[in-house]
């Protein structure tokens, strides 16, 4: 198996030129070019940016929805009660509740892949944040997770809203769909993503915002883009 998996991924780093760097169109083709394998791959974006995290006024946070979602079933939890909590249900929330579902969660309850609340709720929902932080599932307002416009906030997270944060050492590392979509969609969806990163540049980012980016499948090799192209595209971040 680590022969098939080392052959696979040696043919897939041969299409790639060392020290170049690709358009998000050629990165893309190479992406669809690489050997296929058992599962349907997601194909990530990372990138590093020129900022520092340490300081708040450089955080980079923030939510879009992609068009063509991310190739998975999203299973959304919304807490909220009454009209609110008819409206979820009936815009295709997976799981609804009140304080029956945060004692739920309390208890160990996780199947879900993104949270919702109306802001009624967040005196409850708020005891949660030591077990959804972490997770990155906290209901935030600046990333409409908390809301009473449910409806929307449900609908989104099903047509493939994602969240993306910057970590430590300045790197964003965010799914932009699978190796079985199309070109077009793929690039379509990565250009949503650098665009609502670039939106997402803090005031306080000074000299080069754009440092890197790259795509990769998940068994493959990274291919690296040209970051100072795609910030030529986007006066915010030359």
């Amino acid at each position: 198996m680590a022969t098939v998996v080392s052959k696979r991924y040696d043919a897939a780093a041969a299409k790639i030129a060392p020290g170049k760097q690709y358009s998000l169109e050629e990165a893309v083709e190479i992406i669809k070019s690489q050997p296929p394998t058992k599962f349907d791959q997601s194909v990530d974006l990372s990138f590093h940016l020129g900022v520092d995290p340490k300081h708040a006024d450089q955080m980079v946070r923030g939510a879009v929805v992609l068009p063509h979602g991310i190739g998975k079933t999203v299973r959304v939890a919304v807490f909220a009660k009454g009209e609110k909590e008819r409206e979820a249900r009936e815009a295709g929330a997976d799981i609804v509740g009140a304080e029956d579902l945060v004692e739920r969660v309390q208890g160990g309850f996780m199947d879900f892949d993104t949270a919702i609340a109306t802001p009624d709720l967040m005196g409850q929902v708020g005891r949660l944040g030591k077990v959804l932080g972490p997770r990155g599932l906290m209901p935030n307002p600046k990333l409409g997770t908390v809301t009473f416009d449910v409806g929307r906030a449900v609908r989104e997270a099903k047509a493939g809203k994602i969240e993306f944060r910057v970590d430590k050492a300045g790197n964003v590392h965010t799914p932009v769909g699978k190796h079985s979509f199309g070109a077009e969609q793929l690039r379509a969806n990565a250009m949503a993503l650098i665009e609502a990163i670039v939106r997402a540049k803090p005031a306080a980012s000074k000299g080069i915002y754009l440092r890197s980016l790259t795509i990769s499948t998940t068994m493959g090799p990274g291919v690296p883009i040209d970051a100072q192209a795609i910030a030529n595209m986007f006066k915010k971040a030359v």
